[in-house]
């Protein structure tokens, strides 16, 4: 325990003196998000309107919250506030999962995912506002299985930060968990949704935000021009809509192939918990871990943050002792590693369709995909082909063997 304390203090110091440029690090200034368009809309949100007018606003209403948060501290300025509240909500996930191993006999070994894959990161990890949405997401998955309806304004509240959280309510179990989790869901959006629209206008404008997004450089569909641009593709790479894109011939084809992958995710989850048969205590999270993979692997963005998502929920995975996910886990430790290596550090080699630059983001996307497919795999083993429990005998449960404390000692 000392050991993982000390480990989280001394990786957390390191990435708060990155962002304050004490140890400043090559490669673009990731905290330009937050001391520049985190600011402006700060602006904006504080005078009771959503950003409407611009289109790097992508994000559901609850967001707000998260740009506004750092007026909790108005004794510090706006980064440096927003750097320490990102801190306090690392410590609120590194806490969940070490009152998981007090309290009910979890594995450290998440709160060491944790602990170690968010600072593979780098900086960025307090640089964006998903570690927040990361720890309510969290939060909801230790909790959907014994507290569903808990669980499901939990899973609600991420979503309205950040939508992604909704996937995590595809694994509870048939029947009751599923209607109490989903309907305190459902309430809870419709609820907070309306109370937002009335009153701060233009909360559904980022709905329309993303229409005509390219295909980000550091997304898989991206390789196809990344290689392209070898053999004269005619296109460019430029900011677009908040981040480096590609834009030109053929990307509308490339965007339309990664919306039918995603569609062919979806449908791919609901077949799975169509065929299910057995749900255990880690079936919610294991299929989480998998739709939520799925879902970035098929996004025509793949930012660094995404990462986030990723390792919070291999973190719970490996506290739940999830055995089949253990190899799904290592895999996404280890892209978060090379996220690093491709943001901040040699960006512009990404950007510039370098071969060092192409590889290292083949490299994290073909660990990513690895990840996807056992986690699935996995999922699918423990759910479909696993054998599904038999009832008892009356007569087992009804009379214990004679001399035996118990009818699974008898047998």
């Amino acid at each position: 325990m000392r050991l993982l304390l000390v480990g989280w203090a001394a990786t957390r110091l390191l990435l708060l003196l990155c962002l304050f440029q004490v140890l400043p690090l090559p490669g673009p200034f990731v905290s330009a998000d937050v001391e520049v368009i985190y600011r402006g809309w700060y602006e904006v949100l504080s005078g009771g309107a959503y950003p409407a007018d611009d289109v790097t606003w992508q994000y559901p209403p609850a967001a707000a919250l998260a740009i506004l948060s750092p007026g909790l501290l108005p004794f510090l300025g706006y980064p440096e506030a927003f750097y320490l509240l990102a801190a306090a909500c690392d410590a609120a996930v590194l806490a969940l999962l070490l009152v998981g191993v007090r309290r009910r006999g979890h594995s450290p070994a998440g709160a060491w995912v944790w602990v170690v894959g968010l600072p593979l990161l780098g900086p960025t990890s307090y640089a964006r506002y998903d570690v927040m949405v990361t720890a309510v997401a969290v939060a909801a998955l230790l909790l959907v299985v014994r507290r569903p309806r808990l669980g499901g304004v939990l899973v609600a509240v991420g979503a309205l930060l950040k939508v992604w959280p909704a996937l995590l309510l595809v694994g509870t179990a048939r029947g009751r968990a599923t209607r109490l989790a989903w309907g305190a869901a459902a309430l809870t959006v419709a609820g907070l949704g309306a109370g937002f629209a009335l009153f701060a206008p233009g909360s559904l404008g980022f709905l329309t935000h993303q229409r005509e997004r390219g295909v980000e450089v550091e997304s898989l569909g991206a390789l196809v021009f990344h290689v392209a641009r070898w053999f004269g593709w005619q296109g460019e790479a430029r900011m677009n809509y908040g981040s480096i894109e590609f834009l030109g011939p053929y990307v509308g084809v490339v965007t339309t192939v990664s919306l039918w992958l995603t569609a062919a995710a979806f449908g791919w989850l609901l077949w799975w918990r169509l065929r299910a048969r057995v749900w255990t205590p880690t079936t919610c999270a294991e299929a989480a871990f998998a739709a939520v993979l799925l879902f970035t692997v098929t996004s025509r963005v793949i930012s660094p943050q995404y990462m986030l998502w990723l390792v919070g929920l291999a973190a719970v995975c490996a506290a739940l002792r999830s055995a089949g996910q253990r190899p799904a886990v290592r895999l996404v430790v280890a892209a978060a590693a090379v996220t690093v290596l491709e943001f901040p550090l040699l960006f512009s080699l990404v950007v510039e369709s370098r071969p060092l630059g192409v590889a290292l983001i083949a490299l994290r996307n073909g660990l990513l995909v690895a990840a996807a497919v056992v986690s699935c795999a996995a999922l699918w083993r423990s759910t479909v082909l696993a054998p599904a429990a038999l009832p008892r005998p009356a007569g087992l449960l009804s009379r214990p063997a004679v001399g035996r404390s118990s009818d699974a000692s008898a047998r």
